[in-house]
């Protein structure tokens, strides 16, 4: 899935929506100390309160929210055949004709969620089961037919994990009585506003769903839950988007050394994104090594070989034949992503401004040159120019 597929799913989690119906949600609550299941429900979706549902919309929001290879992560399915691999129940679970067989399937899932971890808090899974149904033509005000005359039906399994609170102490008003109360709630609160993790299954590639591959979303960006991703649900651990910059970086240095004056490395940046923006509209572009010899070439790195980047990619990844995602490299063109770091200080500056900024020597001095447009201002107060 590409980040436009994800938008599109998830601008769909709304209430009264006919392009997605949510047939059935199933809730277990799983206790800390023993790592059992406590207590599970399940319920038509359109039976919960329209508070209930929205509450449970935005978590599920949540669960789709987020960059790709930093929070959300395209896992492919491992090749080991097992009775209980994920993708089967899964599967099997899609494809369940009764409610109480998508449970028993799901219920494997949270068997193999408990095995050999131990929570440090309750925490709540919670399943839903629905079809999402997408146009299968571009919107068109000249056409007699309407667009939602012909729908593609994909049918999925979301899930989202979350965290219990214990409930804060308050101090309330009871306007009938006029006094003053004290909060006395032991319930816990189940937070649906940051779940842990999460995933969707199958994933969908435009309007094709690919149930070799199934989309995880992790709780903090670059940090995704490995021991889960391989165990519960039987998927390769993936790369995140900072472990391939790094690489992308350890490739660079060992071609043309650790030194490299701004404009070159602002040209291999303009360079990756205009790879990117001339790809916009297919899945997100892969630079192999022949890839990353033009882009050094042109952006005006001087001793570029095949054989040198070859050999590169052979040292760092151990593998002459990795690909490179270019949005993982340069990410966001325009944010302030670069980080210049000095011992006096530390400056954010986006790819697409590095041109302006050179490394020179004044008065004997190393400095930074930074090139501006309007007046640099200092608490309030314009800084006078000052000649060289």
């Amino acid at each position: 899935m590409n980040k436009k597929d994800v938008a599109n799913l998830r601008k769909q989690f709304k209430l009264d929506n006919d392009l997605m119906k949510i047939n059935e949600i199933f809730n277990v609550y799983i206790m800390k100390e023993s790592s059992e299941i406590y207590h599970q429900e399940s319920q038509p979706f359109d039976m919960l309160e329209k508070e209930q549902q929205e509450l449970f919309l935005n978590n599920f929001k949540k669960v789709l929210t987020g960059q790709m290879d930093e929070k959300l992560f395209e896992i492919k399915f491992q090749r080991e055949t097992e009775d209980h691999h994920s993708q089967l129940i899964l599967h099997q679970g899609i494809q369940s004709s009764s409610v109480e067989e998508w449970k028993e399937q799901m219920l494997f899932i949270v068997e193999k969620m408990l095995r050999d971890v131990q929570y440090s808090m309750d925490i709540v899974v919670s399943f839903i089961r629905g079809e999402y149904y997408k146009p299968t033509k571009r919107k068109n005000e000249e056409a007699e037919v309407s667009e939602r005359d012909e729908l593609y039906k994909q049918s999925f399994i979301l899930c989202s994990i979350n965290k219990t609170e214990e409930p804060q102490k308050a101090l309330l008003f009871d306007y009938i009585e006029k006094e003053f109360k004290y909060n006395v709630i032991i319930d816990p609160i189940i937070n649906l506003a940051a779940p842990l993790a999460g995933f969707l299954f199958p994933c969908f590639t435009e309007n094709y769903a690919d149930v070799n591959h199934i989309l995880y979303s992790s709780g903090k960006a670059n940090e995704p839950n490995v021991h889960f991703i391989e165990t519960v649900l039987n998927g390769e651990e993936p790369m995140t988007a900072q472990e391939d910059k790094v690489v992308f970086e350890e490739i660079v240095k060992e071609v043309i050394g650790d030194q490299l004056d701004s404009q070159t490395l602002s040209n291999v940046y303009e360079e990756i994104n205009r790879v990117i923006d001339e790809n916009e509209e297919q899945d997100t572009p892969k630079l192999d090594y022949k890839d990353v010899e033009r882009i050094l070439k042109v952006s005006g790195a001087e001793d570029v070989s095949t054989d040198k980047v070859e050999l590169a990619f052979q040292k760092v990844i151990d593998d002459e034949k990795y690909e490179l995602k270019a949005s993982s490299i340069v990410g966001n063109y325009k944010s302030k992503s670069i980080k210049i770091n000095t011992k006096v200080a530390n400056i954010s500056i986006s790819p697409q401004d590095l041109k302006y900024v050179k490394q020179v020597n004044y008065n004997g001095k190393r400095c930074i040159l930074i090139e501006v447009d309007e007046d640099a201002v200092i608490e309030g107060f314009k800084l006078i120019p000052e000649a060289f």
